[in-house]
C-alpha cells in the first residue's frame, strides 16, 4: 500500500496538472503569434520605403491594424486562461466611459493600452518560442518513449532482419521517458512566466493596484463607520424605550408612595426619600449617557435642533449658525455633532470664556464647522491630560475630514472641522 501511495505520489503529481498546462501554452501560440505578420509587414513596407519614397505612405497601417488588434487579442488571452486554468487575469482601470473623442483620446494615450501593446508584440512573440519549444519537447518525449510501439508497427520481416535496432531503441525509450518527466516541470515553469507576464502587463499597474487598495479600505472603514452608528442609535433607542421610562416610573412610584403614605416610620421615609433621590440621578445619569450615545433629537430633527439643545443647557451664551440645504449622511452628521458637544464642553471645563460661536455650513461636497470661543487660550492639539482635541482629531480623521485648533496664548480658540459629505 505504501509502495502504491508512493508511486501516485512521483508519478502522478507531475501530470496532474500538465494537460491543461500544456493546453494553456499550445492555445497562446496563436495568439503570440497574431502581431508577427503586421510587424513583418511593417518591416518590409520600411525595407521598401527607402527604395520607393511613395511606399511610405501605407506604413501606419500595420501600427494601426495593431491597435485595433490589441484589445481583441487581450480578451483572447484572458478567455484562455479562464477557460484551461481557472484564472482570471485583473483587469486595469478603464481611462473613462463614453464613445465621444476624448474618450478615445484617453484610451489611445492611456498607459493600460500600451502595455498591452508591448506584451502582444514584445513579449508576445518571445513566448512563442518557448512555447514552440515545450511543444517540441513534449513531442519529442511522446515520439521517443512510444519508440516501441512504432517500431512493433513495422512488419515482422524487418524486425527479424535488423536486430540492432534494441539497443539504440532502448536508449531512445529512456531518453523519452526523461523528457516526459522534465516536460511537466518545463510546462509549469513556462506557463508561471506567461501568467506573471500577462498580470504585468495586461493587468492594473502597481499604482491601479494601490488605488484600487485604497478604495476599497475607505469603502470598508466607511462601513464599519456606518455599521458602529446604526449600533450607537439602536443601543440609544433601547435605553431611551427600556431603561430610562423604568426608571422614570420607578422615580414617580417612589414620589407617589412618599405623598401618599403619611403613617409611615421616620426609618422607612428616610429610605423611600434617598431610594427616590438616587432614582432621580440615575435618570440624569442615563440622560446625559443617551446624548453620549446618539441623541434622538439628532436623528429626528438634524444638526440644528440638536447643537441648539446643547448651547441651550451651557452655562455660558452660544450662537449657534446652522446652514445646511440638505442633511448629510447619518455618520458624517453624528462626527460633526460630537465634536461640537466636545469642544463646547471643553470650552467651559478649559477656557474660561464668555461666550462661544458655532457654525456649520456646507461648502461645495465639504461640511464645515467652526467653533470659537473668547476664552484665555493655549489649547494643545498634543496635550495628554485633558482637552480631548486629540481624541476629537481621530474622530474626524475615521471619515477623512481635516481637524485644525489655532488657539494662541490669551485667546481666542478657534476649532475648523472640513468633513466631506459627498453624495
Amino acid at each position: 500500500m505504501q509502495l502504491t501511495t508512493w508511486l501516485q505520489l512521483v508519478l502522478g503529481r507531475p501530470f496532474r496538472r500538465a494537460g491543461h498546462r500544456t493546453a494553456l501554452v499550445a492555445a497562446g501560440l496563436p495568439l503570440h503569434l497574431a502581431v508577427v505578420p503586421l510587424w513583418l509587414w511593417l518591416l518590409g513596407t520600411m525595407a521598401a520605403s527607402v527604395r520607393v519614397p511613395g511606399a511610405v505612405a501605407v506604413t501606419p497601417l500595420p501600427v494601426l491594424l495593431t491597435l485595433v488588434g490589441t484589445p481583441l487579442l487581450t480578451v483572447g488571452q484572458r478567455r484562455r486562461y479562464r477557460a484551461l486554468v481557472g484564472k482570471d487575469l485583473p483587469r486595469p482601470a478603464v481611462p473613462g466611459p463614453g464613445r465621444n473623442w476624448k474618450s478615445a483620446v484617453r484610451r489611445l494615450t492611456g498607459r493600460a493600452l500600451w502595455r498591452q501593446v508591448c506584451y502582444h508584440t514584445v513579449a508576445g512573440p518571445l513566448l512563442a518560442v518557448l512555447d514552440l519549444a515545450v511543444l517540441a519537447v513534449w513531442a519529442a518525449a511522446l515520439v521517443a518513449a512510444s519508440l516501441y510501439v512504432w517500431i512493433w508497427a513495422l512488419p515482422p520481416q524487418w524486425r527479424i532482419t535488423d536486430l540492432g535496432y534494441t539497443t539504440q531503441a532502448a536508449y531512445i525509450t529512456a531518453g523519452g521517458l526523461a523528457l516526459l518527466f522534465l516536460g511537466p516541470r518545463l510546462t509549469g515553469a513556462l506557463v508561471r512566466l506567461e501568467t506573471r507576464a500577462a498580470e504585468v502587463l495586461l493587468g492594473p499597474s502597481r499604482t491601479e493596484k494601490l488605488a484600487r487598495r485604497v478604495a476599497d479600505l475607505a469603502e470598508s472603514r466607511a462601513g464599519v463607520l456606518d455599521a458602529a452608528d446604526a449600533e450607537r442609535r439602536r443601543i440609544e433607542r433601547d435605553l431611551h424605550d427600556g431603561a430610562q421610562q423604568r426608571l422614570v416610573s420607578l422615580a414617580v412610584n417612589l414620589g407617589l408612595a412618599r405623598a401618599t403614605l403619611g403613617d409611615l416610620p421616620e426609618d422607612a421615609r428616610k429610605v423611600i426619600d434617598e431610594a427616590h433621590r438616587e432614582a432621580k440621578e440615575a435618570i440624569a445619569e442615563l440622560n446625559d449617557l443617551v446624548r453620549g450615545l446618539h441623541p434622538a433629537v439628532l436623528e429626528d430633527r438634524g444638526l440644528d435642533a440638536a447643537l441648539s439643545g446643547v448651547a441651550a443647557r451651557l452655562p455660558i451664551p452660544v450662537r449657534v449658525a446652522v446652514d445646511l440645504p440638505q442633511r448629510p449622511s447619518p455618520t458624517v452628521e453624528a462626527v460633526a455633532y460630537f465634536v461640537v458637544s466636545e469642544a463646547l464642553t471643553n470650552v467651559v471645563k478649559h477656557a474660561q470664556a464668555t461666550r462661544a460661536d458655532v457654525t456649520v455650513e456646507r461648502i461645495g461636497e465639504t461640511l464645515l464647522v467652526v467653533v470659537a470661543d473668547d476664552g484665555a487660550g493655549g489649547a494643545d492639539l498634543a496635550a495628554a491630560g485633558g482637552t480631548g482635541l486629540a481624541g476629537l482629531a481621530k474622530r474626524v480623521a475615521s471619515v477623512d475630514g481635516t481637524f485644525s485648533c489655532r488657539s494662541p496664548a490669551g485667546g481666542p480658540t478657534v476649532i475648523t472641522v472640513e468633513l466631506p459629505c459627498a453624495p
